[in-house]
């Protein structure tokens, strides 16, 4: 290697050398042939970084060294016939192990880079041509790209578990809002129980056969929703319309809607059956993808519809406490005094 024993001058500023680190403890696996004190003695010649620089002579010693103990990179040296780093590598690679490795050898970079990359190595260096500084920033920028990795799958797997977070929280409260228009349904049927017909069950009379319009109407009351499939489908789309676009460019939708589903009677409990219904789907759609912004434009979608349902009712009550009186035109009522005088 040639080795690079110029000093940096004291003018130089601390921030030139701010990229590498300022320590980094590094083994050197080498062969009895090629012991690693002309390393150390390059590395100590250079200020840029100081290297801890510890080593291992043959194969077994070096992997014993990685198994108890930890170290910021890995420097092997490729002499073939007595130590291969290509085979060592793929085996340490194939135990699940992920530090930084560096090849050095006395091949040609373009001969074997190609080859150390694909074994799983981070960089060839060839000792002959490369300088002391040229190998510290090769062994650094491993080190950053090794943290840089785990880094970022460390996040990918918080990521991972923050939606998985979301959908347990929205399947959460899915539920509570099931439980919570269930109880009303009790109380409901409670308030409007009805003492059974003297006739109903007789002995001896058959159960009379209904027609195909009772059926019909008995499957839509027995139906989660009992409503228009239409009216399903239109509330789906104004969902996803409201999720997307929110509540300020959706007002006059909303307020037809309640319109519509105060004229044809339908309850609150019904109209969250349905917001329900349509927002079940809507998140299995989702898949993986994160679920807090749907509940949230969900959760308003439903407020701002209960809002017009209860207007829309408050009105409907309003007409029938005052309905609407029949006034005279201007003159009509002296001209009606005339004729019965």
């Amino acid at each position: 290697m040639a080795v690079t024993t110029k000093k940096a001058p004291n003018s130089v500023p601390a921030e030139m050398w701010k990229g590498l680190p300022p320590t980094m403890r590094v083994l050197f696996i080498t062969s009895r042939q090629r012991t690693g004190g002309w390393l150390a003695e390059a590395f100590a010649a250079d200020s840029a970084s100081e290297v801890l620089l510890e080593e291992a002579t043959g194969t077994a010693a070096g992997l014993a060294r990685l198994r108890d103990e930890a170290y910021d990179a890995v420097l092997v040296s490729h002499e073939p016939g007595e130590l291969d780093a290509l085979e060592l590598i793929e085996g340490y690679r194939a135990g699940g192990a992920d530090e930084p490795i560096v090849v050095l050898g006395n091949q040609s970079e373009q001969e074997m880079a190609a080859i150390c990359f694909e074994a799983g190595a981070d960089a060839y260096v060839c000792a002959h041509t490369t300088t002391t500084r040229n190998l510290l920033w090769i062994i650094a920028r491993a080190i950053q790209r090794h943290q840089l990795t785990r880094e970022n799958r460390r996040l990918n797997l918080a990521e991972r578990q923050r939606l998985q977070r979301e959908h347990e929280e929205a399947e959460r409260l899915l539920f509570q809002q099931r439980v919570l228009i269930a109880d009303l349904e009790a109380i409901r049927q409670k308030g409007r129980r009805v003492p059974p017909s003297p006739e109903a069950g007789k002995p001896g009379e058959p159960e009379r056969s209904a027609g195909p319009g009772e059926k019909k109407r008995r499957e839509d009351a027995a139906s989660p929703l009992g409503l228009p499939n239409e009216l399903v489908h239109h509330y789906r789309e104004l969902l996803r319309a409201y999720v997307i676009m929110g509540s300020g460019n959706l007002a006059c939708e909303l307020s037809r809607l309640a319109e519509l589903l105060s004229t044809a009677g339908v309850s609150a409990r019904q109209a969250m059956q349905l917001h329900l219904h349509v927002l079940e789907e809507l998140l299995h759609g989702l898949g993986a993808r994160s679920t807090r912004h749907v509940m949230t434009r969900a959760d308003l979608l439903a407020l701002e519809i209960m809002i017009h349902l209860a207007e829309g009712y408050r009105e409907r009550y309003q007409q029938r406490l005052h309905p609407p009186i029949q006034m005279l035109l201007p003159g009509f009522e002296q001209s009606l005094l005339r004729i019965a005088s």
